[in-house]
Parts: structure tokens; C-alpha cells; sequence
């Protein structure tokens, strides 16, 4: 075998897999709070819930402050809206 192989420890999978769970996609966040992917996005564009992170296209939230949120009593996070 060659010397300068690339060599992938167990760690940096790990970091990586953490990584990835650490963002939720729709579906999740929508099982975690039982309602619908529709509502979710509702929420979400009405300012009642943790703003999402846009990556192209698609739209995640961050798994800590979801739970925070949840452990909270879901409070509305933000006003939407023109008001007065």
C-alpha cells in the first residue's frame, strides 16, 4: 500500500454525521412539532417559529434551536407584517 494514502478516521466521520444531523429539513421539523410540512413553512414565513437557514433551494432549521423553541411553549419568534 502506498504511504500517502487517504486515510478517513472514525472521528471525522462522526463530525461529519453530527454535522449533518445538526440542520433539520421540513419533514423532520414537521414529525418533531406533528403537523404537516405545509404548516411548517406557515410558521416559518409568519415569524411564529426559529427562522430557517435557506441553502439554495432548500430551507433548514437548526436541530438546538428548534428544541429550545419547543422547550419554550413554541412562542411566536418575530413579527411579520406591516404594521402601524
Amino acid at each position: 500500500m502506498n504511504s500517502t494514502s487517504t486515510h478517513v478516521t472514525g472521528a471525522q466521520i462522526g463530525r461529519t454525521e453530527r454535522a449533518t444531523a445538526e440542520l433539520l429539513d421540513v419533514g423532520t421539523v414537521a414529525a418533531m412539532l406533528g403537523c404537516s410540512n405545509r404548516h411548517v413553512y406557515r410558521l416559518s414565513d409568519a415569524g411564529r417559529m426559529p427562522r430557517s437557514l435557506k441553502l439554495g433551494g432548500l430551507c433548514r432549521w437548526r436541530r438546538a434551536e428548534m428544541l429550545e423553541w419547543i422547550s419554550d411553549g413554541c412562542p411566536a419568534v418575530r413579527s411579520v407584517g406591516g404594521g402601524r
